[in-house]
């Protein structure tokens, strides 16, 4: 089992995934431009998705594998998106991260906020020595706050994914302890 903290930053709070964050998750993943650019979310998001996915996010954090965190802002309390910390392979400390914010939430600068959090998390709490994450090619946006947070793109997998029946390149990105500790320090 992972131990999972409350994350906080200047303006949001990241917490462990609840039951109650259903119809949160489900009504903000059910957006087109939500499952639009995240290889795994269907759309229609089916009913009872969210619920699924939450017990199966439980499942994985006890077994070690994987932790969710819902990101809500600060004050207000509502909800935000998820970001996993998922595939964690002790032996060789690595992890992906993937990440996604409710279309409400888009450009204000939270996920920078949110994998700046996670990174240090990861990387003294877990010891992972690297994360990578992955993204449409189509989806710059994905890529810059990657990038603003320290992570290199490695290369593009061409036609990687299946997307509503066209193939999607896919941009592979990460970053290394000793690159995140020298931009933290």
């Amino acid at each position: 089992m992972i131990d999972q903290p409350i994350l906080t930053t200047e303006r949001l709070r990241l917490r462990p995934m609840e039951p109650s964050d259903a119809p949160a998750i489900q009504t903000a993943a059910s957006a087109r431009e939500i499952a639009d650019t995240m290889i795994s979310v269907p759309h229609p998001y089916p009913p009872g998705e969210a619920e699924r996915y939450i017990a199966r996010q439980q499942k994985e954090r006890e077994e070690g594998v994987s932790v969710t965190f819902t990101i809500a802002h600060k004050t207000e309390h509502n909800f935000c998106g998820l970001i996993e910390i998922r595939c964690i392979d002790r032996e060789h400390a690595h992890a992906e991260i993937s990440f996604w914010l409710s279309a409400a939430a888009w450009g204000r600068g939270y996920m920078s906020e949110v994998i700046h959090a996670i990174l240090q998390y990861g990387f003294e709490e877990l010891q992972l020595n690297r994360f990578y994450a992955y993204h449409m090619m189509r989806n710059p946006a994905c890529g810059r706050v990657l990038e603003k947070n320290g992570f290199t793109q490695e290369g593009m997998l061409r036609q990687c994914v299946r997307k509503w029946g066209e193939f999607e390149d896919v941009a592979q990105w990460a970053i290394l302890r000793k690159d995140w500790e020298a931009v933290s320090t």
